[in-house]
This record gives structure tokens, C-alpha cells and sequence, in this order.
């Protein structure tokens, strides 16, 4: 009994100092972490707690190549594409961070195949982009842009801007995730009518919103604003083209802030000519920035440039949550 009593505590007493020699080794070895998007300063701060960051913003691809060898970690946003061969020049990579939601510029297969963990932060800024939505719909309603843009020209054009509300009218939700939930939650409070479609419905927020799931083709047909919040995946590319618009109303909105191949661009140019839809508030493209794009050109468009997760509030929460996610996986690393 007292030998096995004597093996315990010598078992306990070596794994304690198994774990004291892992955190001094990882305090002489830190984690190295390159940045290559703008991330909020408190995110960077607590990174340098506990890892050596390299912040170098703007690299063109084979920058980035020459560059990512040697690092641990990579922290970027949208504007970094992470491809094959990034990852295949990365020898040492063992995580990726996306501060955001959106993957679509991070090759997943080749970062699975070498086993690089891929994690981001959809938490963040939800309530951002549900906020964009709102002022979109508000902007094409009231026709704000016009209103403003006439001031500026020292025109009083009262008489021209009537508008609409948003009460009594039809949001149509295609994709109930977080920022679908967010978006449906304040267009309840403008006493808007709710109709939503994902494939995997969720009746609780359905009874909390008072919205009804329907097929895609009911929503698209019954509603006056039609808004995506779904993710660009080969399902999802050009969900939405010249058959759908098809099935629309004459006097109906898009609304799309979350990828531009979810809409075929093109189709949406046509449709819009025609008059086969009233108009469309987008703050995504196919391609970023539009710049051959007709979309610009047209009267009946409101358009940002992909700004939906630009708040100081999202932006913080994102770098934060990527700086806790990191941490987290800080054991795994060496």
C-alpha cells in the first residue's frame, strides 16, 4: 500500500513538471504568428501576450510565399488569398485564422491535406451585417441616396423621393444562420411580415420572429425584399439567376451581403434592365471591386463596397475571437 501510495505521487510530481518544462519551453519557443490583414490593435495585443507577430499587410502572392515559411499561424481576413501554393511554401503552418466568417479565399482541400486547422469567427460580426441590411432597405425605401446626393447638388427634389415603408411589407430570409437570425429579429421590430427558407429550419426562432418556413420558390415569389445569408459553397454558387428572378415580383428587392456568387451577376444586370425585379442593394460581387461591371451604371441599385463587417465594434470582436481561438490551440502547436 505505501509503495503504490509513493508511485502516485511520484506519478503526479513528474506529469506537474512535464507540464511547468511545456510552458517554459513554449516561453523560449513562442508560437510565430504573421498577420497579413488589418486586424483591430487589442486582437494584436493580446497575440503578442503570448506569441511573436509579424504583421506585413498587403503582400501580393508571392510575397506571401516567400514570406509564410517559418510561421505557425496565419491571421488574415478577406483580402488575403490563401492558396495551394501559399500552403505548400508554409512548411510550419499548422493553423490558420480567418478574422471573419467567410472561407472562400482559403484553399481548405490543400490546407486538409496537410493537415493545417482552419478556424474563423462568424460570431463576430452578425450584428453588423444585420444592421447593413436594415440601412439598405431603408436606403432603397426612402430613397436616401438620391435624397443626399440632390442636397449635395443644391437640388430640393420633395416632390420626387416619395417613398415606402417597411411596415406591412414581405422579407423573404434565405439562409436563417446568425446574421439571418440577426436581419429577421429587426425587421420583426419594423413590423415587417417574415418568410424564411434554409434547409435546415429552425421553428424556435420561426415562433420568436413570427416567421414562416416555405420553399424557395414561395419565398421568392410572395416577397417584397428578398435577402441572402448563406455561404458561396458549389450548392450555393448562382443560386439565385435569370429562372429566379423570373419568379419574382415585378416590384421586389434584392438584398445580398453575404457572397457575390450566390447571385449570377449577369442575370441580375438583365433582370434589372428588363424590369423583371425593382432593384437590388448589394455589398458583395462576383468580382471585388466590380470595376468592369454594369452594376455601377444602373439607377435602380444601391451599392457599398463589401462593408457589412466594417464596424469598429465587429472589427474588435473578430480580432479578439481569433486571438482566443489561436490561444486555445496553443498546446497542439509544439
Amino acid at each position: 500500500m505505501i509503495c503504490l501510495c509513493c508511485f502516485l505521487i511520484f506519478i503526479n510530481i513528474f506529469f506537474r513538471e512535464v507540464e511547468l518544462n511545456l510552458k517554459d519551453l513554449q516561453k523560449v519557443i513562442p508560437m510565430k504568428i504573421l498577420v497579413t490583414d488589418p486586424i483591430h490593435e487589442d486582437g494584436l495585443e493580446q497575440l503578442r501576450e503570448f506569441a511573436e507577430v509579424d504583421v506585413a499587410i498587403g503582400l501580393k502572392q508571392e510575397e506571401l510565399i516567400k514570406r509564410v515559411a517559418g510561421f505557425d499561424t496565419l491571421v488574415v481576413r478577406s483580402a488575403t488569398k490563401v492558396t495551394r501554393e501559399v500552403l505548400e511554401a508554409a512548411k510550419e503552418l499548422k493553423l490558420i485564422a480567418r478574422a471573419g466568417v467567410g472561407l472562400d479565399n482559403i484553399d481548405l482541400k490543400a490546407a486538409k491535406e496537410r493537415g493545417i486547422n482552419v478556424v474563423n469567427t462568424p460570431e463576430a460580426p452578425s450584428i453588423a451585417v444585420a444592421e447593413l441590411v436594415m440601412g439598405l432597405m431603408l436606403s432603397w425605401a426612402r430613397k436616401i441616396p438620391r435624397a443626399d446626393a440632390g442636397m449635395k447638388q443644391g437640388k430640393w427634389e420633395k416632390k420626387q423621393l416619395m417613398g415606402t415603408e417597411l411596415r406591412g411589407k414581405t422579407l423573404g430570409i434565405i439562409g436563417t444562420g446568425r446574421v439571418g437570425k440577426e436581419v429577421g429579429r429587426r425587421a420583426k421590430s419594423f413590423e415587417m411580415n417574415l418568410l424564411a427558407y434554409d434547409v435546415v429550419k429552425d421553428e424556435e426562432f420561426a415562433k420568436e420572429v413570427a416567421a414562416r418556413y416555405v420553399d424557395l420558390e414561395t419565398l421568392l415569389r410572395e416577397s417584397d425584399y428578398v435577402t441572402l445569408h448563406v455561404p458561396l459553397i458549389q450548392q450555393t454558387k448562382h443560386m439565385l439567376g435569370a429562372r429566379e428572378f423570373e419568379l419574382m415580383k415585378p416590384t421586389a428587392v434584392l438584398v445580398n451581403v453575404s457572397r457575390g456568387g450566390v447571385v449570377d451577376e449577369a442575370a441580375l444586370v438583365e433582370a434589372l434592365r428588363a424590369g423583371k425585379i425593382a432593384g437590388a442593394c448589394l455589398d458583395v460581387y462576383e468580382r471585388e471591386p466590380p470595376k468592369d461591371s454594369p452594376l455601377p451604371g444602373l439607377p435602380n441599385v444601391v451599392l457599398t463596397p463589401h462593408i457589412g463587417a466594417s464596424s469598429k465594434e465587429a472589427q474588435r470582436a473578430a480580432a479578439l475571437l481569433a486571438a482566443e481561438k489561436i490561444k486555445e490551440y496553443l498546446p497542439h502547436t509544439k
